[in-house]
């Protein structure tokens, strides 16, 4: 791991700088991997993490757990449809299985293109996919797509005049309205082909009572992007122009599940999640 201290990064066996980490403040990709039951994260992380568990009584937990469920199928279903390559922004700390495990199980030459905005991520997924074929990971921000879509690595990844499968997944829900969320979307989706697929999961506040969620949206107040939940109507809006796969925008679990719905109340409530595919 990087010295917060340090003037200069260290270098990676491959010649690439390794971004140094601010463990200090937390960050979302590792708030999450907390919930998830993972040891990359720092105390700020789980300062964060717990009041966010404290404001749910523990819900965030199978929330996540669903959020997760929901991309491996979600993956699943879009090379089914003949996806070939991915474009994962806001991919997270590496959990097994992957986005590219999962795609490269059903088709082998699938690829992957993995983007994040919290460096310990790089790092992790760098020495993850050490010897994978078919991946790239780069440190970007979805608030600058253009920077996404233009990054050597990416192109050398994505061939953007083929199908992409987009995978927003849990990763909007910090960005607030003037941030134009809805706009980013837009521009992601005018860059890929007719036949692309948009996976969205997003937090919302619809079934929760207000003092939760002021709770809940308080955790995230010292951290380096705030929680804003949605509402299924702009959840929706995300998916304009597309046509929905069936069932449209439900909670997580209830997304295709691959047998009866996990017995949650309200079947997850805090999460909203769809796929669309470009006409």
């Amino acid at each position: 791991m990087a010295d917060e201290s340090a003037s200069t990064p260290p270098v990676t066996p491959e010649g690439r700088s390794t971004p140094k980490i601010n463990t200090k403040v937390a960050h979302p990709a590792r708030i999450y991997d907390y919930y998830l039951g993972g040891k990359d994260n720092f105390p700020a992380d789980r300062e964060a993490a717990e009041k966010m568990i404290s404001a749910t009584r523990g819900g965030v937990r199978a929330g996540a757990r669903q959020n997760r469920a929901f991309l491996v199928r979600a993956v699943r279903a879009l090379t089914d449809a003949g996806i070939r390559q991915f474009l994962d922004i806001g991919t997270g700390i590496p959990t097994s299985p992957n986005v590219h495990e999962v795609a490269q199980q059903a088709v082998p030459d699938a690829r992957v293109a993995y983007v994040d905005n919290d460096p310990i991520v790089l790092v992790h997924a760098r020495a993850l996919m050490t010897g994978t074929g078919g991946t790239s990971i780069i440190q970007a921000d979805l608030r600058e797509p253009g920077t996404i879509l233009e990054d050597p690595q990416t192109r050398a990844t994505i061939d953007f005049t083929q199908p992409v499968g987009v995978l927003l997944v849990a990763v909007l829900q910090f960005f607030t309205e003037a941030d134009d969320p809805h706009g980013i979307v837009r521009r992601l989706l005018a860059a890929v082909p007719s036949g692309s697929h948009l996976v969205v999961s997003h937090y919302t506040a619809d079934f929760n009572p207000a003092a939760a969620t002021r709770g809940a949206v308080g955790a995230y107040d010292k951290a380096t992007a705030p929680l804003v939940p949605r509402d299924r109507e702009e959840v929706g809006r995300f998916f304009t122009g597309l046509d929905m796969l069936d069932p449209g925008v439900v909670q997580a679990s209830r997304w295709r599940p691959d047998g009866p719905a996990p017995d949650i109340p309200g079947g997850h409530p805090w999460v909203w999640a769809g796929a669309g595919v470009k006409p």
